[in-house]
């Protein structure tokens, strides 16, 4: 995509602005269509350079960031994104979904993972999603700190438990990753921490585990040694 270019509305209106990376012509055009009927201002950059440059000039409440572009890997985007506009939240899309592309992009704190296709209604639901998110964040007190904390060692605990009890749940997430997740609340930090195994997070966040938790764990981790 040769040009890059910013529509929003009336301009004495103000919506959340949306940069979307995506170097395929029409699937940029759909997601600008779809997004500028829900009234966001949005901003098409078909390479990578186009949008970090958009974002040094810009502000954006929200990255939709396709994943391979032709000139810089997208995961590096996001990645330089969170560095210089922290508060920016991100939605990762990809036409080649793997369970480390998605452990990658959960660990660098984006909001969603959509495997291509996907159609109007999810990347409409996963930007609503995340642009709640944004809206949502307060300063957290040390009470709501704690609160999230002891929510997160439950639920890590009660999907380890169940690895160990539900083989079809077990085998789910060892196919689908975060997709087996989606009914639990789980930090991004969180489900990346299961899905790779990271045994260090986990002691630290969610305390030592037992025999029967750490056997989706050590399964894991065997898997992404081969």
């Amino acid at each position: 995509m040769a040009q890059a270019q910013f529509n929003q509305g009336g301009p004495n209106e103000v919506h959340p602005h949306i940069l979307v990376m995506e170097d395929d012509r029409n699937v940029a055009k759909g997601l600008e269509m779809a997004l500028t009927e829900e009234g966001y201002g949005v901003y098409i950059a078909g390479t990578g350079k186009m949008a970090m440059s958009a974002f040094r000039d810009e502000h954006f409440d929200l990255l939709i960031a396709d994943l391979r572009l032709p000139d810089i890997n997208g995961m590096e985007v996001i990645r330089q994104v969170k560095d210089l506009k922290p508060k920016t939240e991100v939605i990762a899309i990809t036409g080649y979904p793997t369970t480390a592309i998605a452990v990658e992009a959960m660990k660098l704190k984006v909001n969603d993972f959509l495997p291509k296709p996907f159609n109007e209604d999810q990347i409409k639901a996963a930007v609503s999603k995340a642009l709640d998110t944004r809206k949502e964040r307060p300063t957290v007190t040390a009470a709501k700190s704690e609160e999230e904390k002891l929510i997160q060692k439950r639920e890590v605990t009660e999907v380890l438990n169940r690895t160990a009890d539900d083989s079809k749940f077990w085998l789910s997430l060892m196919e689908n990753g975060s997709e087996a997740l989606k009914t639990y609340t789980l930090s991004s930090e969180a489900k990346a921490a299961i899905l790779s195994g990271d045994l260090r997070w986990i002691n630290k966040n969610i305390g030592e585990l037992t025999q029967k938790q750490l056997m989706f764990i050590y399964k894991r981790l065997e898997s992404e040694a081969w």
